[in-house]
């Protein structure tokens, strides 16, 4: 290349002078400057969208109202229990169920022919089709039901009592279980009778024993369990201060006296 042409020429021009600028080397360093034009762009463009976006979002969340606060619901203190009222009747019982007619049972017995009475006779299979065996012949309904023979056990199909179920126990009552004197009594209780124990006191252990158990109808207190166990002997230390209380002053429900439970924490601290 001679100077005039090397002095009009771009320095790609003089590098590639003579080589194949087909080749892909040539064009790409040709277009470097545009390629890298393009890519700033779209970079500066990246940056304002996400600048945008955000300023949008903080003004779209400055812009919602904060929750509205929680409502706090009391409920009110039930109303005085009057111990003079009596309790309501007992609802009107049923009336039973009517019985089928009965035809008298005669107990097998060996007797010669000529010795059975007449009324000693046993029923037969056809008076007993719409009637059932009994101490005695009695009329009925014959759709009823099977009397038995309920005052000879063991012979006959009388019906038979379920066991009372036994009574309930409440969580919450009208007239919560108190011990005597209050609750500054209860604590004072506690802080006289409890021993720590040897192994808690050894081991520089300390903590709170919730106890649970039932204030029966007459006071006194059953079922004593530990709901939140701390071992080193507070457990049982716990437990058998509880289950010495004093009689307690019952809960009551529609002014009954019924079974409650209650909760106890006993906190075992080293001075």
């Amino acid at each position: 290349m001679d100077i005039n042409k090397i002095l009009k020429s771009d320095y790609l021009d003089i590098v590639f002078d003579g080589r194949n600028k087909n080749y892909g080397g040539y064009d790409l360093r040709r277009r470097y400057a545009d390629r890298m034009k393009k890519s700033g762009i779209a970079i500066l463009a990246f940056g304002l969208i996400s600048i945008g976006y955000n300023v949008f979002a903080n003004r779209a969340k400055k812009a919602t109202p904060p929750p509205p606060p929680p409502i706090e619901v009391k409920l009110a203190e039930p109303p005085p229990i009057d111990e003079t009222k009596p309790p309501p009747p007992p609802p009107p019982s049923e009336p039973p169920p009517p019985v089928k007619p009965t035809v008298q049972f005669t107990p097998p017995e060996i007797k010669k022919d000529e010795e059975v009475k007449e009324e000693e006779k046993p029923a037969e299979q056809k008076d007993l089709k719409e009637a059932a065996a009994g101490l005695k012949t009695e009329a009925g309904d014959v759709n009823g039901i099977d009397p038995g023979i309920v005052d000879n056990p063991g012979t006959g199909t009388g019906v038979v009592e379920a066991a009372p179920a036994p009574p309930a126990i409440f969580k919450l009552v009208e007239q919560m279980p108190e011990f005597p004197g209050g609750e500054a009594a209860l604590n004072k209780y506690l802080q006289d009778h409890i021993n720590y124990p040897e192994k808690a006191t050894a081991a520089n252990q300390q903590g709170t024993v919730r106890v649970k158990f039932v204030v029966n109808e007459d006071g006194s207190i059953s079922s004593v369990d530990v709901q939140r166990p701390l071992g080193f002997g507070m457990d049982e230390e716990a437990k058998r201060v509880v289950a010495g209380m004093p009689r307690w002053t019952p809960g009551k429900n529609n002014g009954k006296a019924v079974k409650v439970y209650f909760h106890v924490p006993i906190r075992f601290v080293l001075q």
